[in-house]
């Protein structure tokens, strides 16, 4: 059986090979930019004939200080672009199998471009969605 906590911080280490970015596994209540936030969104049960894989989506919140609009979107569009030096899907898929804990990690999309409000303070912030298959 696959341990959530585990492919939590295999993603985390993956994403930690972007020089600067900052990871949690856990959700943080001051977000210390830039930070990529691993969120565990849903679980898919009994993804082959024998209950032995179960398919999860994990959602990778990144944000950026807003000091700077114009740095910040520039900054944010680095992690966003598919295959530059601080591409998150090029990170997160750099070892897909997060260390031996799934068989597989893809990243499907990126979403929800734009502002967002945490604890009184407005970051830029990007969504991926990262699918994992594990047993």
């Amino acid at each position: 059986m696959a341990d959530i906590q585990l492919i939590r911080q295999g993603l985390a280490t993956n994403l930690a090979t972007i020089p600067g970015l900052r990871t949690s596994v856990d959700i943080p209540d001051n977000p210390n930019p830039p930070m990529a936030i691993v969120q565990l969104v849903r679980a898919e049960y009994h993804q082959d004939f024998r209950n032995g894989m179960t398919e999860y989506t994990f959602a990778v919140q990144v944000l950026v200080g807003r000091q700077d609009d114009r740095t910040a979107q520039r900054k944010l569009d680095g992690y966003c672009n598919s295959d530059s030096a601080s591409s998150v899907k090029r990170a997160i898929e750099s070892n897909r199998n997060l260390g031996g804990n799934a068989f597989d990690t893809v990243v499907t999309e990126m979403s929800s471009y734009g502002s967002v409000l945490v604890n009184d303070t407005t970051y830029l912030a990007a969504e991926f969605a990262v699918r994992v298959l594990a047993s």
